[in-house]
């Protein structure tokens, strides 16, 4: 009897083990997901996360699929990371208030509150808006493209209030 499940058991570990593979490697739903860059946040003496962005085969292209995921060192509300989101897409010239407070509901309803280990991914997808991810478990979403470049550029786009980090993602450094 033990023979006749060992191949079974074994079948099983290893389509297991194939399929959290093939997680790791597409995150947020990127297809041919590779990193394009990752680069980490410090604010003063503390490490606040590390970030890596993901493209297709790893050229990052803001009118195609990508995604960014945030691996947190600190324990963080996420009510606090929806104001800070929104802080810094006012900082960089956004200035429709109505449009920043309905998004700023938006995420305050998607961000999980984050400590130590903890993964949050967002994943633009042309044409639908952008994807959240904890822990690779869907959490939320924000359709269509205004507020996907927007929040992207938090991070991505030149007006970015970390400029070493932005030359990190995008591999320029």
């Amino acid at each position: 009897m033990r023979r006749k499940l060992f191949p079974v058991i074994v079948l099983a570990l290893c389509l297991q083990t194939h399929a959290a593979f093939a997680a790791d490697m597409n995150p947020g739903g990127v297809p041919r997901a590779a990193v394009v860059g990752r680069g980490e946040l410090s604010i003063a003496f503390w490490d606040v996360y590390e970030a890596v962005l993901y493209a297709p085969d790893g050229r990052w292209d803001p009118e195609k699929p990508f995604a960014l995921s945030i691996h947190y060192y600190r324990e963080i509300e996420g009510p606090d990371i929806a104001d800070r989101s929104v802080r810094e897409i006012r900082r960089q010239g956004f200035d429709n208030e109505i449009q920043l407070a309905a998004w700023n509901a938006q995420l305050k309803e998607i961000f999980p509150d984050v400590r130590n280990g903890s993964v949050l991914t967002a994943s633009y997808q042309p044409g639908i808006g952008t994807r959240f991810y904890a822990d690779k478990n869907f959490i939320g979403e924000i359709k269509g493209d205004a507020f996907a470049v927007q929040f992207f550029n938090i991070w991505l786009g030149e007006k970015t209030s970390e400029p070493g980090l932005r030359r990190q993602l995008l591999g320029l450094s």
